[in-house]
């Protein structure tokens, strides 16, 4: 098939002859000469159609796929540099209609209904363009750490140990084991840096959490990355710069897509600044909420450290017994670890922080935290072989595709999402 994609058309090829193909969106029908609005996954291109193929085409329902092939020829319409003088119709697929929702956009669906017929949802084009993006982003992120001297790596996603702790975990019969669904590679990660020293990884992970918000899915993305003899800083500046590099190319380089989201002013960022704890504490209790050191951040209480950071920042230096039990504590002050959270808003991106690389002291701290350190003799093994000091993060790349795309529900940015309620399509 000789076909050219609709976003390639132009004056150049008036007087050709070509093909393409495409769902039809829409048909004017003026009685002697019809026209009609066909898309691509490039965009929409116009034909006209007179003759006999007019009464024919009367009868293909909207949204079917058709194949076109005629002469290119000049338009008077707005929205089009050429348009095609039809010659031969071919219908490929038929579209049943009534269809469940209107892939325009012209009418609106619930979100349930959309995600229901979520393929024929992508046909809308803000919607299409969303997965794009995170295309686009997913490709960002890879060659930025790619050019950090990171290595992409692969951890097992089945997983015979709660191995963080964690109840919040899918079990299930493996083989007469009793076996979990992966809720992090952070073990794993860990242990790849004895020998292979820098790693990430981009795959999906599970939590068992019976959260109904716009925020939380069961099953969800996250970029991860650990490095040897980096500390919590440098891995803060990685993000930083992979945060601020991620934006800005992709406005430069998808900058049609990313106007759909109306939000440049918004998530633009050069310097993302860091917040200690106690200082998030003492700009909390100027907002009349009031908190002792130790107590956890509220969802109420970053909506109102929202209000005072609305942008991109960093919260540092939290209390080391609100972290797991592999994040290292400063030296000189065992009640504060060396970790951060990455937040939009209210929103936590990332969090991450410098990992406890002693074996023993790694045994105590799961002692203290009520865990058995004989449920993690394999990776405690690998701290005895010289494990390197190392750190690095976790980033929800669901919930920065939310704040990239303007968007106010993690459903929106995720293909196919899963939560409490929906384990289909």
């Amino acid at each position: 098939m000789n076909r050219i994609f609709a976003k390639s058309l132009t004056k150049d090829h008036i007087g050709q002859n070509l093909t393409l193909v495409g769902w039809l969106e829409d048909f004017r029908d003026m009685g002697k000469i019809g026209f009609i609005s066909a898309r691509d996954m490039t965009g929409n291109f116009q034909g006209v159609i007179t003759g006999n193929l007019l009464s024919a085409f009367r009868e293909v329902p909207r949204q079917s796929i058709i194949l076109v092939n005629g002469a290119i020829q000049e338009t008077r319409a707005e929205n089009f540099q050429v348009e095609v003088k039809v010659e031969k119709v071919e219908l490929l697929s038929r579209a049943v209609n009534p269809l469940p929702i209107d892939p325009t956009g012209r009418v609106e669906s619930s979100m349930d209904k959309r995600l229901d017929s979520r393929a024929l949802d992508l046909r809308n084009v803000r919607i299409s363009n969303i997965f794009r993006t995170r295309s686009y982003a997913l490709y960002l992120i890879r060659n930025f750490l790619y050019s950090r001297m990171f290595m992409e790596v692969n951890t097992p996603k089945i997983i015979g140990n709660a191995t963080e702790g964690g109840a919040d975990l899918f079990s299930f019969e493996y083989f007469s084991k009793k076996a979990y669904l992966a809720q992090s590679p952070q073990l794993y990660k860990e242990q790849l840096t004895l020998g292979l020293e820098r790693v990430f990884e981009i795959s999906s992970y599970f939590r068992a959490e019976p959260s109904h918000t716009v925020r939380h899915l069961s099953e969800f993305v996250s970029v991860d990355l650990e490095a040897a003899f980096l500390d919590y800083c440098d891995i803060m500046d990685i993000v930083e710069e992979l945060i601020t590099s991620t934006i800005n190319d992709l406005f430069i380089q998808r900058g049609k897509e990313m106007k759909y989201y109306d939000n440049k002013e918004e998530i633009t960022v050069d310097k993302i600044p860091r917040v200690s704890y106690q200082k998030c504490l003492d700009d909390l209790k100027g907002l009349g909420e009031s908190l002792q050191f130790g107590d956890d951040l509220s969802d109420l209480a970053l909506r109102k450290l929202g209000e005072i950071y609305p942008k991109f920042y960093f919260i540092i230096d939290w209390p080391t017994k609100l972290k797991p039990f592999y994040i290292l504590e400063h030296k000189n002050k065992s009640d504060l670890s060396k970790s951060f959270d990455l937040q939009y808003g209210y929103l936590e991106i990332v969090s991450g922080g410098t990992r406890e690389h002693n074996s023993e002291r790694l045994r105590n701290k799961l002692l203290e935290k009520g865990l058995d350190p004989r449920s993690f003799s394999d990776h405690l093994q690998t701290f005895e072989w010289g494990m390197p000091p190392h750190s690095g993060c976790g980033i929800g790349f669901d919930r920065l595709m939310m704040i990239l795309t303007n968007s106010t529900n993690i459903r929106e940015v995720v293909l196919y999402p899963r939560d409490t309620e929906r384990l289909s399509p």
